[in-house]
């Protein structure tokens, strides 16, 4: 109730920031300077930023974003008033700038907000009559009216700053400072720990962020952002688990690295709360030389551990399990190198990559222009929910504006607000969009046509309730939905042309045509093209991540035991000596298609009622699947292979990739039962020939592939509990119930993603 409350609070607030920009520009231009199509400009461009346009932020931000937007609106306003000549040129400009501002969309979320209004400029503008004389004041009505929205929403009682997604990194990463200090102090199994990093981590998901406040941007400082959301979650993850199961007392190669990891969290939240714009964080290779130093302490105290591994005390399983607990918190490091490497990229610092994987930081070295090249190349496939939006919404506008044009709508602009403000991403949604909003503009036009009788030409009445009937539109509309909107705006716009032209009644059954054409476009447009929309995509997505990840786990881990294969680095190179973007081309491939993936899932939690087969199905396990092989990848091939590791544990590297590469081939074909897979561990007897050097890097693989598997397994149709339990009992010997084989395993969930 509280959250209810504060929501129709922000929107009441935002309502009247529009009405009293509009106020403010319309009428001084209409009533005291006569000067209608100034007027019009004024009174639609706040509609346009304020109300169509979900501009993200608090009001400076939003502010900042309409100044911004003012110059594009113009060029498009200059546009349609050129092309307004007729009706074909008109259609062919609706065309390609529908195409172009949806299709911005790609580029970040300001672009996103902004592109609805911004359509509405050139629609507004590209309606007869065709005159250019005008044209200086449609530019000023622009200007005016966007300069005093960006005044009303900066000064006039605006919003409270959200919080930051910057500022919950830092705050995720001053608990994981905490977790792994009390890990060192080996304070035991605390569940209560585990579950406070889990909820943070669970709280750095952009699904929990407004949309326009997710850094989803193409530049340098949302990428960084992101990757270092994502690996702080990781990291969370990492220590979760390293809380929630015993200590193990005089494991000091373990607690020099942990208080590493916890000294580099604590520096990072501040640099991240203090914003050290321009300046990388200091030492920035201090975690990586500690990492170094990590692997050779591991693997001198592992060959002296193995010397006695042959007698009672220690006995041999208590090395085996060491080894798991440090492989997790190895990648617990790697997790906070990488959120050090990325809030330093974020921080505008030229970040020296020492000894890092130069593919993992790609966008490091690259300005602006080429990464927004490689964020739109990228996305025109066929495949990219954001390409089927934009071709659907740009063949939506471009149709209604030929229909209106062909057959002389009166108001004809409206058909085309129609299209822009019902179009949904799914044919189903559209439908319940246009049976709303045709209900609501009856009502409406019912309503405005009952006033236009009882108040004829009278200009003051129409004046006097412009004002009170905008505050309540904008802020029911948004509240109430499509039918409360399209209603409350239809009295809006005639109590508006009332006093810009004698009005009669039909204008009330114009705006009723013209909304009905508008919608019967629009929900043709939906059942035409990608009527499904991302419920349709997301199998397809998921199986190309799936596909193309799986070579790449068969590459990293012939890459590790044997120096060979496609790694994100080729074998036996130094990390960071080659060029940005020498990573092999399955790496690439899956990166592709990770993105593209991400891009799939985070439109299909919009839309609503998704499909049985597809809620059965843990997304995010699929592209947990994906980023954890990326960074295995990444990371895993340090050195030229294992000269030395025995024939036997080679090949039961080999035989568990190519099991886990042969259950993601049978996962990307979606099986109705899902994927079972069990590798099995490194079996003792194998183990125990392992040099002990080699036996430390071999786990770290082991972890690896069976996080993969589990990923495999939880990204699968969950089946119903009493029919797995009599399948594992029937494939199990003995009738006993399947279970992990190494109860290390279990509590050393490592993820290398």
């Amino acid at each position: 109730m509280a959250e209810r409350l504060s929501a129709a609070a922000r929107t009441g607030r935002h309502a009247a920031h529009v009405t009293a920009a509009t106020a403010a520009g319309f009428y001084p231009a209409l009533h005291l300077l006569d000067r209608p199509v100034a007027g019009i400009y004024a009174l639609f461009t706040p509609i346009a930023f304020g109300i169509l346009s979900p501009l993200p932020g608090a009001g400076r931000e939003r502010a900042a974003t309409v100044l911004r937007a003012v110059p594009a609106a113009a060029v498009l306003v200059v546009l349609g008033t050129v092309l307004a000549v007729g009706t074909w040129p008109a259609v062919a400009g609706m065309l390609a700038v529908g195409f172009a501002l949806a299709f911005g969309a790609a580029c970040g979320p300001r672009i996103a907000g902004a592109a609805p209004g911004l359509q509405l400029f050139y629609i507004l503008a590209c309606f007869p009559p065709y005159e250019p004389g005008t044209l200086p004041q449609r530019l000023a009505g622009l200007v005016v009216g966007g300069a005093l929205l960006a005044l009303a929403e900066a000064v006039f009682f605006p919003d409270a700053p959200e919080p930051s997604y910057r500022g919950r990194i830092a705050d995720a990463l001053d608990l994981a400072a905490r977790a792994a200090a009390g890990v060192v102090r080996g304070e035991g199994p605390d569940p209560g720990t585990a579950g406070r990093l889990g909820a943070a981590g669970r709280e750095l998901r952009l699904s929990r962020l407004p949309a326009g406040s997710r850094p989803t941007g193409a530049g340098r400082t949302d990428r960084a952002l992101a990757q270092a959301g994502a690996a702080t979650r990781r990291l969370l993850d990492q220590l979760a688990l390293l809380a929630a199961h015993d200590p193990a007392p005089g494991d000091t190669v373990s607690a020099e690295l942990l208080r590493g990891i916890a000294a580099n969290c604590t520096e990072t939240a501040e640099a991240l709360r203090g914003g050290r714009r321009g300046r990388p964080l200091p030492g920035p290779q201090l975690l990586e030389e500690m990492i170094a130093d990590f692997l050779k302490a591991r693997g001198a105290s592992a060959e002296s551990t193995g010397a006695r591994a042959g007698s009672p005390d220690p006995p041999a399983p208590t090395l085996r399990t060491v080894l798991v607990r440090r492989s997790t918190v190895l990648t617990a490091a790697v997790s906070a190198v990488t959120v050090r490497t990325a809030a330093s990229l974020a921080l505008g610092g030229r970040e020296r990559l020492h000894g890092l994987p130069r593919e993992q930081f790609w966008y490091a070295a690259e300005g602006t222009a080429r990464l927004v090249a490689v964020r739109v190349r990228g996305n025109l496939t066929r495949r990219s929910v954001v390409f089927q939006n934009a071709l659907r919404t740009a063949l939506g506008l471009a149709l209604a504006r030929l229909v209106a044009g062909s057959l002389d709508l009166t108001h004809g602009f409206w058909v085309l607000l129609a299209v822009l403000t019902l179009g949904r991403t799914t044919a189903g949604a559209t439908w319940s969009a246009v049976r709303a909003a045709a209900a609501g503009t009856l009502a409406g036009a019912f309503a405005a046509g009952l006033l236009i009788v009882g108040a004829g030409g009278a200009s003051d009445v129409y004046a006097a309730l412009l004002v009170p009937m905008m505050l309540v539109a904008f802020t029911l509309g948004p509240l109430g939905g499509p039918s409360w909107g399209q209603g409350l705006f239809t009295l809006v716009v005639a109590t508006a042309f009332a006093q810009i032209a004698p009005v009669t009644w039909r204008l009330a059954e114009a705006r009723l045509v013209d909304v009905l054409t508008g919608s019967a476009i629009g929900l043709l447009c939906g059942l035409l093209a990608w009527p499904a929309g991302a419920r349709a995509e997301i199998r397809y997505g998921m199986s190309g991540l799936l596909r193309a990840a799986a070579p790449v786990v068969r590459a990293t881990t012939a890459a590790v035991t044997d120096g060979t294969g496609e790694g994100a680095v080729p074998a036996g190179e130094a990390k960071g000596a080659g060029p940005a973007g020498s990573a092999s081309p399955g790496v690439r491939l899956t990166l592709h298609r990770l993105r593209i993936a991400e891009a799939v899932y985070a439109q299909y939690r919009t839309e609503p009622a998704a499909d049985a087969a597809g809620s059965a199905h843990d997304w995010l396990a699929v592209l947990d699947y994906g980023s954890r092989t990326l960074v295995g990848a990444y990371w895993l091939p340090r050195t030229d292979g294992m000269p030395g590791l025995p024939a036997d544990a080679r090949r039961w590297a080999h035989e568990t990739a190519e099991e886990v590469v042969a259950a993601a081939v049978r996962a990307a074909g979606f099986p109705p039962d899902g994927v079972r897979v069990r590798p099995a561990p490194l079996p003792p007897e194998v183990a125990e020939r392992v040099p002990a050097p080699l036996l430390a890097p071999l786990t770290d693989v082991e972890v690896w592939l069976h996080a993969l598997a589990r990923d495999l397994e939880a990204g699968s149709p969950r089946e119903p509990e009493d029919r797995r339990d009599r399948r594992d009992r029937r494939d199990r010997p003995g009738g006993q119930p399947a279970r992990c084989t190494t109860a290390s395993h279990s509590s050393a969930s490592a993820d290398l993603a």
